[in-house]
């Protein structure tokens, strides 16, 4: 690495999703540690992001944009790592919004752990219209990290990730095999070069809307899933158990009720109404979804809350 590269590169694969991107791009190019390039693929989208890209890469030197014909989101990742010349690699989703600090407090972290390879954070749930819709906490030891990740549950959220460059090459960067679950495969290769973490601290807002999960992608994801832990299990030598489950939140009525409770605990009763409505339309009979929108409509908030607002 020469003394004119920056600490950061900062990987974005885009395709379509003009809608958001905007919000996404704002919130890289407004950080508050700004020792970065921004490498950004535009991969064949067919609706208005690359016109928009265009236009932030004409306004910020640290953007180098590439467009091209759409070869899919594992080559394109493997692309971004190999233009990539910073010590650490961000990696960013253009539907998602990045907090103010996330890239201060990663490089932070990495700088003052030197063993760990790859840190994530904490993270929000958004709405398509930016709307909080829950708290994601994450495991923080690499221990716990390592175990679920064992088990084909992947607790690093991808597009809030930071690991050291050389780690992701030495690593073999993404697997182009793994389509649905390429993240953790590479977090589980990752895991036996160095140690994993997660911070507390929420850093990225994590938009789910019907692009982001689909049906479709469910049994390619398991099986994808199945297999990288299974080659993982063979090259530590062990006998691992797969306790991976589907994670399609958007068509599941239990996640819109955790998430709604949460939101009425704490004092947030839009977002306890809008859940409550999204549980009764997937399941119009469930009981426990009239009630929370009940109680979001008519119960009164905690003491505790009403006494602090």
């Amino acid at each position: 690495m020469t003394s004119t590269s920056p600490t950061l590169s900062v990987a974005l694969a885009v395709y379509n999703g003009d809608r958001y991107l905007p919000a996404c791009l704002d919130s890289i190019l407004s950080q508050s540690f700004t020792d970065f390039e921004f490498l950004i693929i535009d991969d064949g989208s067919s609706d208005r992001a690359l016109q928009i890209l265009q236009r932030y890469a004409a306004q910020d030197q640290r953007i180098k944009l590439v467009s091209r014909e759409n070869r899919g989101i594992a080559k394109t990742r493997n692309e971004l790592l190999a233009m990539a010349t910073g010590e650490f690699v961000a990696v960013m989703d253009g539907d998602d919004v990045a907090m103010g600090d996330r890239f201060a407090r990663q490089v932070e972290f990495l700088r003052d752990h030197a063993g760990v390879v790859c840190v994530g954070s904490a993270v929000n749930w958004i709405d398509p219209q930016g709307r909080y819709l829950g708290h994601c906490p994450m495991p923080e030891s690499d221990d716990e990290i390592q175990r679920l990740l064992l088990g084909g549950i992947s607790l690093l959220h991808h597009p809030c990730t930071m690991a050291r460059r050389e780690a992701l090459l030495q690593a073999g960067g993404y697997d182009e095999s793994m389509i649905a679950s390429v993240d953790l495969d590479l977090w589980l290769r990752l895991g036996e070069l160095g140690k994993l973490a997660n911070l507390p601290e929420v850093l990225l807002h994590y938009r789910l809307h019907p692009r982001s999960i689909t049906n479709a992608q469910q049994q390619r994801q398991t099986d994808d899933a199945l297999r990288a832990c299974q080659r993982a299990w063979q090259r530590r030598g062990i006998q691992g158990e797969f306790i991976r489950k589907p994670a399609d939140h958007l068509h599941q009525a239990d996640f819109w009720l955790r998430c709604g409770w949460l939101g009425f605990n704490q004092g947030l009763r839009d977002v306890a109404r809008l859940c409550s409505l999204r549980a009764i339309a997937l399941q119009p009979l469930l009981p426990d979804a009239w009630k929370l929108l009940a109680c979001a409509l008519i119960k009164p908030l905690p003491t505790r809350l009403q006494s602090t607002s």
